[in-house]
């Protein structure tokens, strides 16, 4: 059987990056992807002429001019701005906290107002040092906001109080006393115009890529054909989780189609109350300005991880993170394996510090000695 340089395990966007990366450099890689396709969780799929995000929404955005340089070699961007709506017991509130949320939620109309009543309701409060997430998010944007805003959204999230979950988890909020609307704070964003796929089997070109194949069922096996192994699946998983397992947050997506040309008038709209089961509704087309007749919704749940499901959210309390510390320490010692990726680091990462650690990895392989 042919041998590798290197055996990259999992075919989502760090892996991808890396196996364009070192074959553009000569080395021989070999992809194995348990799923039917490639593109882990940045999949999309064609549906009645929408590109559906199976897994949830993915708005492409970084301040990086190298990582911006590097995704366009591959695709083009559309103008998508991310700028959804939060929906409390039918109350519609502009995202992130702006001067359009502040006006509806209280009627004021110049920063100064807005920034008095939050400093007023920060007060009222009289918390000193924050002891979990409840006092810390209040002793950010006050009461009101938290009650409608974040309570809802974050118990639904984590699936527990807000007053069970450490402080650190809303270290600070985006608040912003102007009119904008836009998210994410990124000089570069948008969706790729054919869709991430597209963008994936592009990195892809002139690499094996073998689906439908679990590497940890054979892994002596795969093994043998590579020098190297870039693993980004669980890292718990890879070690049989002899430590105990990790803990994740996972998602579950309701997806329709519908027989009308548009539902919610925004690509994501968050549900914030604690009534509503979902978290938020994503309409798809919105991120590529659709014109099509129909449109394809999916309601996304929240739920806890269990074996079997897709783990999407490390959970980053004390007890997980010291957990990961110990297999981090058994991965190090690992000969001729490198762990990427927000399974194997055990961390969630935005996609462009994804592409850019895994361009990091695969240039400190090019520098290491032979």
């Amino acid at each position: 059987m042919a041998r590798y340089d290197y055996l990259i395990v999992g075919s989502g966007l760090y892996g991808a990056v890396f196996a364009q990366r070192v074959h553009e450099r000569g080395k021989t890689v070999l992809v194995l992807e348990k799923r039917s396709h490639i593109g882990g969780n940045v999949y999309t799929e064609d549906i009645e002429g929408i590109r559906v995000h199976r897994y949830g929404a993915h708005i492409f955005h970084t301040n990086e001019r190298s990582v911006w340089d590097y995704v366009n070699r591959f695709a083009s961007f559309n103008r998508f701005v991310n700028s959804p709506v939060a929906n409390y017991r039918g109350e519609l509130y502009a995202l992130p906290f702006n001067m359009h949320t502040f006006h509806k939620m209280w009627g004021v109309v110049t920063p100064q107002e807005a920034e008095a009543e939050i400093e007023r309701q920060r007060r009222a409060e009289g918390i000193t040092e924050p002891r979990n997430l409840e006092e810390q998010a209040i002793s950010l944007v006050g009461r009101d906001v938290y009650e409608k805003l974040v309570k809802g959204y974050t118990e639904k999230q984590w699936g527990r109080s807000c007053t069970e979950l450490p402080a650190f988890i809303i270290r600070r909020l985006p608040v912003r006393f102007t009119f904008d609307n836009n998210y994410f704070n990124a000089l570069y964003q948008g969706i790729p115009t054919e869709g991430y796929t597209a963008l994936v089997q592009r990195l892809l070109e002139g690499v094996e890529v073998r689906l439908d194949t679990d590497y940890l069922a054979e892994r002596g096996k795969w093994d043998r054909l590579a020098d190297k192994v870039l693993y980004t699946g669980p890292v718990d998983a890879y070690f049989d989780y002899r430590l105990g397992a990790l803990s994740y947050r996972s998602i579950r997506l309701e997806t329709e189609v519908l027989d009308m040309p548009n539902y919610q008038g925004v690509a994501v709209m968050n549900y914030t109350d604690r009534e509503t089961p979902w978290t938020r509704v994503i309409e798809h087309k919105w991120f590529d300005f659709g014109e099509q007749p129909k449109t394809v919704i999916s309601r996304e749940y929240s739920v806890e991880w269990t074996p079997g499901a897709e783990p999407y959210y490390p959970v980053n309390d004390e007890k997980n993170q010291a957990l990961y510390q110990n297999y981090r320490r058994l991965a190090e010692m690992e000969r001729g394996v490198l762990f990427g990726g927000r399974l194997g680091e055990y961390r969630y990462y935005d996609m462009d510090a994804t592409i850019a650690k895994a361009l990091a990895a695969a240039d400190a392989e090019q520098s290491a000695p032979a």
